[in-house]
């Protein structure tokens, strides 16, 4: 870390004299950084009362070129520039991300300041390395390749006097340097923080860089204490499935004392008392939970293991020597309440308990049910799933307990068997039976303790052997106590209850969207866009995985072939409503609603050519209904626009 701006007023004139005189000042009259600086500048033939030897403004097509070859620094470094400029508001200053060549591809200042930094080419389109503009914060901590105060009339050139900068450059998970990020400002207005929160600012970008390039692989997190974890702070490593370090951010770095040119060599082994078969076993089990690590010579670390989507969507690469491989061991994608479940549910496999599943609409209770059925000694025989909530009332009865021939009106002539006896020697499985008729309850409350069905019409009773597996999004006691639900056959029913998480409340979220897609798209290598998982994580998800799932299905359905990045413009437009703009109102004037329409507007019109026209098609592709999808083409007055670059800008609360 070099702070140039520490020399006192006197020393820093009789400095500049000598440097317009063509002498450099004798070491300890400036710092060695500015030292250093000038003694470049001047070998680069610059000349401090000259003109920089380059154009003040690249050729709109050579920085639209600068600007597309770090598109994914811009993309994650715009949301702190924001931040930063909201912090720095009023202050006469500029925020200023630059790329590894020194050239300004993105500003975000005052206007009173803006205009008078462009009068020296402060602006995008210009060079600032220093080979061009002599000592000044971007170019001279691109040399130095570390953050760099430059103030006053510490910079080489005259001209630039007026300013006070603070840069630091930027790299990425691989050690290389992408850009730097800088504030400057007139120098009369300079503040001792700026250069903290410049540092505090580029290590958020660049962790930012490391979790996008960074999604699919193991990852770990780790501090000397666990409240550094998830902090600005904490070092960060992606691992091969060999355990070879294939990524680390500065702290990282810093931590296991090696340098970016260990990448890509070096074995965590070798650098932590740790095998990697023990990592991936723990970020396989255990995911997003914390461990202590001793480490030689008395030092120690909390650490956390996050196995991306990648290994997620192949367990089996590496499993854990004692790890089960059955139907319910694929539903544990890492969630620590799910994991509970199935490890209490194992434990009644094959004993006559029944099993009762509470849960939110969507959460997957059937796929629990069909899961447990498939591992289960009953697994050859017939799984049957009743519905009670999607059967009309008149039919349940038929339906569950079967009828004699000539029963009732429109009966079949030869009868029915019912849905019970057609789970003998299986595993009967009644969907939301919190909604089942009171009088139909009393009836299966005598099948349960009997074990025998008698079908409706009349007839010879008929014995039964099922295993029970019930399940609810009502909360059966509660209904019990109100008097809704029979108290007595909630008791007969609940054997075991389990209750499975909302999606909203799960920890497994990347590890749930990988295996859906893996499961639609198999072996295409299709993942989200980092913005959009990010955006899908955070979301409410009322309709939990059925809703997921039917996203994910028309994104994988909107994608052009060989894209394997999913982005909003794959989303169901009403979700990409609710995703941008979670509150309803857009604040956010100049970027928000105009570009969400025209990407939705986009999104429709590809809809409707893939259908060939036929309206009723797209709308069941879009996730929408048919008058949504009229309504919305009735207002178009004219054709709708081209999708944006990138993603419009998140509603600010």
């Amino acid at each position: 870390m070099n702070i140039a701006s520490t020399q006192p007023g006197t020393a820093l004139r009789r400095a500049r004299h000598l440097l317009e005189g063509g002498s450099l000042p004798p070491a300890g009259l400036i710092a060695p950084t500015v030292a250093h600086s000038w003694e470049r500048s001047l070998r680069a033939g610059l000349l401090p009362f000259s003109q920089p030897a380059v154009a003040d403004h690249l050729a709109a097509r050579h920085l639209a070129q600068a600007v597309e070859r770090r598109r994914e620094l811009l993309m994650r470094a715009r949301p702190v520039m924001d931040y930063l400029h909201a912090q720095t508001k009023g202050s006469d200053s500029v925020v200023i991300l630059a790329d590894d060549n020194g050239v300004l591809i993105e500003a975000l200042g005052d206007a009173a300041f803006v205009e008078r930094a462009e009068r020296v080419a402060l602006k995008p389109g210009a060079s600032w390395h220093e080979r061009h503009r002599g000592t000044n914060a971007i170019g001279t901590a691109l040399v130095e390749a570390q953050p760099v105060a430059v103030h006053g009339g510490e910079h080489f050139f005259e001209h630039n006097r007026f300013l006070t900068c603070a840069a630091a450059p930027i790299a990425g998970p691989d050690g290389r340097v992408l850009g730097v990020l800088d504030i400057s400002g007139p120098q009369r207005g300079r503040h001792p923080h700026t250069f903290g929160l410049v540092r505090a600012a580029t290590h958020m970008i660049e962790n930012k860089l490391f979790e996008a390039r960074h999604e699919g692989e193991y990852r770990i997190r780790f501090h000397p204490q666990a409240d550094g974890i998830g902090t600005l702070a904490e070092g960060m490593v992606a691992l091969s499935e060999e355990g070879l370090v294939i990524g680390a951010n500065r702290a990282a770095l810093a931590f296991l004392a090696i340098t970016p040119s260990d990448i890509g060599k070096a074995l965590i082994e070798a650098l932590l008392p740790l095998r990697m078969a023990d990592i991936l076993d723990h970020g396989h089990r255990h995911p997003g939970t914390t461990l202590g690590l001793a480490c030689p010579g008395g030092g120690r670390f909390s650490l956390r293991v996050e196995p991306g989507w990648r290994a997620v969507v192949r367990p089996a690469a590496m499993p854990a020597p004692d790890r089960v491989q059955d139907a319910l061991a694929d539903l544990d994608t890492g969630d620590p309440t799910m994991a509970g479940a199935i490890e209490r549910v194992r434990k009644i496999l094959g004993k006559p308990i029944p099993l009762l599943l509470q849960g939110e609409s969507g959460v997957g209770k059937e796929v629990f049910a069909t899961a447990l059925h498939a591992t289960g000694p009953r697994r050859g025989r017939p799984f049957v799933a009743v519905n009670c909530a999607a059967l009309p009332e008149h039919l349940i009865e038929a339906e569950l307990f079967g009828y004699a021939p000539g029963a009732f009106t429109g009966a079949r002539r030869e009868g029915s068997a019912g849905r019970i006896r057609e789970a003998e020697g299986g595993t009967l499985f009644l969907d939301e039976i919190g909604d089942m008729p009171l009088a139909l309850q009393c009836r299966l409350l005598r099948v349960l303790q009997d074990r025998q069905v008698v079908p409706l019409g009349g007839g010879k009773a008929v014995s039964v052997d099922f295993a029970l597996i019930a399940a609810s999004h009502r909360p059966l006691k509660a209904e019990a106590e109100a008097g809704r639900f029979r108290a007595d056959l909630y008791y007969r029913l609940n054997g075991l209850t389990l209750c499975l998480p909302p999606l909203r409340a799960r920890r497994d979220f990347a590890a749930l969207v990988a295996r859906m897609i893996e499961t639609m798209e198999p072996g295409a290598g299709i993942g989200l866009d980092p913005d959009v998982a990010d955006a899908l994580a955070g979301h409410g998800w009322p309709g939990n995985l059925r809703q997921l799932a039917n996203v994910l299905r028309v994104a994988c359905a909107l994608r052009d072939p060989g894209e394997i990045r999913l982005g909003w413009h794959h989303l169901p437009e009403d979700l990409i409503e609710e995703l941008r703009c979670p509150s309803g109102v857009d604040t956010d004037a100049g970027a928000g609603p105009a570009t969400l329409r025209a990407a939705s507007d986009s999104l429709i019109e590809r809809m409707v050519a893939a259908s060939g026209g036929n309206l009723s098609e797209a709308a069941q592709r879009l996730g929408i209904s048919r008058n949504t999808l009229y309504r919305r083409m009735n207002g178009w007055a004219k054709p709708p626009a081209p999708l944006p670059m990138g993603p419009a800008r998140p509603c600010m609360k």
